[in-house]
């Protein structure tokens, strides 16, 4: 091993017996009225990231630097609680149980404000005499057993039941579930744990899972026909394989729309099989509550119990919405400059910004959950905003309601037809469509303005709706509307030589008549003969320190109250310059209690100290760790971990420490007297 990848020690020990030390640095908070728009960071969901993605793009124009990082809602919620963000998006709020398991609120203050709707769409592949079947009915009950094993063929009498037209094919059904944890996952089951108890809880008992909770990540049943994916572009992708005859998935609505694949329409309370539209999904959620009870753990969270039970006929049952989870205090290196910021782009995005989502499958929100919305950036320290609901209202341009607060989207909206009303009528599924995607030129030249056009065709006929360009996965401008001619264009530039995945998804204005289309093609983009590169290289030394400090000049004296004792550790600091950014470990390890004086020949082990970590000042990126709890299993058997910097970050100086606890065993282990030990506490760090 080379030298520049040995792990260097730097060790301090610090004497712990049985008054303690406080020491708290608060830093400064800005005024409001020098605030200016800054760098912030956000992280979280993937469900999500098509329209946070479309926002951020829009808002850098307006000068908001805005960063996002799709690595999942969980993910995204154990940022935001560590500092790692300064804002957060999740399907899931905290506190949530799955399972034995309950993902614990932060201490940091924050609140849940609604970003954006949409419905989750059970996208399938079904072929009937080598035709595709477009127009699925499914009731809740059969998508339950669909997903619990119950139901297995296509034929099977209750699909037959909700589908009087089609004549299904004796064919296995095969489930394509998400493998890895997510907010589609967790929605859909608390959707079968209120709607469909008994399916949800009998499928429990079979996975052995206990208690029998919603979940994030779905248990598959062994020795079955389903199948689990990472991620909804995998689920999606899947479903949409030529060999895939027989599969359905669940998923947002967009990676349907994405795929080209048919969604199934669901029966709701009123008796209507809908589909996710962004109309239905936008009338369901006018029945979305918030839960104003600050003393329950689901405080600021989505009450979709009224969804669910809605009897407009419009409605679409699984509709949800995703939280962006923003701070309500200073804390985590938060400042006014960022509220601020993200003030900024709350208002956007509740108001301009769901013009956009529909074209991406999602639904614009409607005024109950946008007047929520505002009622939480008013929390957020330095977030400069309206001083009243109705002011707010009045400028927000959101596309669901007018700027008197009229609720436009109630009259706007379109009743299902006749024939998707439960019964012996069915209707025709929607006619296919196809997109022919060009470009010119093509080749083009890096640097060159490039033109995409996208035909859209239902048969002879021009169909009404719009197309989203995706260019490598990146969002090109808003959705354009189809002209008379069914075309829509866009103007872009490609920088750099080589080969673009291009596509462009259509969206149609009437789903029930029209399906969806992806249309794809890839583009040669040629190196500009009039431009040179010349090859640089260079080489950036090594420079910076990293030092670990704590004070251990005075004996630590832990305070005694009954059977145990407390104290606070002197302030560690650790300050990392080094332009590596190699990342850092602190941990600590207590050494056995040893009795002196009426208690000389006693002692206890250091097992018996437990501690909390807490912190002053983290340079970003740094976590602190967990709670360790006296006697189990305590800090004398092995390390545990005080704060750490993962590579990439914690860059600058960290202050922290630690409450320490002790509990005292009773005699005769522990007999009177005063006792001594150390806590050896350790910096590790790569010297790279």
């Amino acid at each position: 091993m080379s030298t520049a990848r040995m792990w260097a020690r730097l060790t301090a020990v610090a004497a712990a017996a049985l008054t303690a030390l406080y020491i708290g640095i608060i830093a400064p908070a800005q005024s409001a009225s020098a605030a200016t728009f800054v760098p912030i960071t956000g992280s979280g969901s993937t469900w999500a990231y098509p329209a946070i993605h479309g926002w951020i793009n829009s808002v850098a124009q307006q000068g908001l630097p805005i960063n996002y990082q799709p690595n999942g809602s969980s993910s995204g919620r154990t940022f935001f609680a560590g500092g790692q963000s300064d804002w957060a998006a999740s399907e899931i709020p905290y506190g949530v149980q799955d399972g034995a398991n309950t993902d614990s609120p932060p201490a940091r203050g924050y609140a849940y404000m609604p970003d954006v709707a949409g419905g989750l769409g059970f996208m399938y592949n079904l072929q009937i005499n080598g035709q595709r079947v477009t127009n699925l009915r499914l009731s809740g009950r059969t998508v339950a057993d669909i997903f619990t094993n119950r139901v297995t063929f296509w034929d099977d009498p209750e699909l037959k039941a909700d589908n009087p037209q089609l004549g299904l094919p004796h064919l296995r059904i095969t489930p394509v579930v998400r493998s890895d944890g997510d907010g589609s996952t967790a929605v859909f089951t608390q959707w079968m744990l209120a709607a469909q108890p008994s399916d949800w809880q009998a499928y429990c008992a079979v996975v052995g899972r206990n208690p029998c909770t919603q979940t994030s990540t779905y248990p598959v049943q062994g020795g079955t026909d389903m199948i689990a994916q990472p991620g909804d572009p995998g689920v999606a992708t899947y479903v949409a394989q030529s060999s895939s005859n027989g599969a359905i998935g669940y998923a947002q609505y967009s990676w349907a729309l994405q795929e080209g694949l048919p969604v199934a329409k669901v029966l709701n309370a009123a008796g209507y099989y809908t589909a996710p539209t962004a109309a239905n999904v936008a009338v369901s959620l006018l029945q979305a509550q918030v839960n104003t009870d600050q003393s329950s753990p689901a405080y600021l969270t989505a009450d979709l119990s009224n969804v669910y039970t809605d009897v407009d006929p419009r409605t679409y049952e699984l509709s949800f919405y995703s939280y962006m989870i923003i701070p309500t205090d200073l804390s985590n290196l938060m400042t006014t400059d960022k509220g601020y910021t993200i003030g900024a782009f709350g208002q956007y995005l509740l108001c301009q910004g769901q013009q956009q989502v529909d074209g991406l499958g999602y639904s614009a929100l409607p005024i109950n959950l946008v007047e929520d919305g505002f009622a939480q950036l008013q929390k957020i320290p330095g977030a400069s905003v309206p001083a009243t609901t109705a002011a707010f209202i009045a400028s927000c341009n959101n596309p669901t309601f007018s700027p008197d607060g009229t609720n436009t989207l109630a009259a706007d909206a379109p009743m299902p037809p006749a024939c998707d009303q439960q019964g012996a009528t069915q209707c025709a599924g929607p006619a296919s469509t196809v997109v022919v995607l060009t470009a010119s030129p093509n080749p083009a030249t890096a640097g060159q303005a490039v033109t995409l056009t996208a035909t859209v065709t239902a048969g002879s006929s021009v169909p009404a709706g719009s197309v989203q360009f995706v260019v490598g996965g990146t969002l090109i401008g808003l959705p354009v509307a189809l002209d008379s001619n069914g075309v829509a264009t866009v103007t872009t530039t490609f920088s750099v030589a080589g080969t673009d995945a291009v596509s462009a998804v259509f969206t149609p204005a009437d789903s029930g008549a029209v399906a969806g289309a992806v249309g794809t093609f890839s583009l040669t983009v040629q190196k500009d003969p009039n431009v040179s590169t010349i090859p640089l290289a260079t080489t950036v030394p090594a420079v910076g320190t990293f030092t670990f400090t704590v004070d251990t000049t005075n004996t630590l004296t832990l305070a005694v109250s009954g059977n145990g004792a407390t104290a606070a550790t002197p302030s560690m600091v650790v300050s990392d310059t080094r332009n590596t950014y190699p990342g850092w470990e602190v941990s600590g390890q207590a050494g056995d209690f040893i009795g002196s004086g009426t208690a000389a020949g006693s002692s206890f082990s250091g097992n018996q100290l437990g501690w909390t970590p807490t912190g002053s000042s983290l340079a970003p990126g740094v976590t602190l760790g967990g709670t360790i709890t006296p006697a189990s299993p305590g800090l004398g058997s092995a390390p545990a971990f005080l704060a750490s910097a993962h590579a990439g970050s914690g860059f600058g100086s960290s202050t922290f420490g630690a409450n320490l606890t002790l509990a005292i065993p009773p005699a005769p282990e522990s007999a009177a007297g005063n006792y001594s030990s150390s806590l050896t506490v350790t910096a590790v760090t790569s010297l790279s």
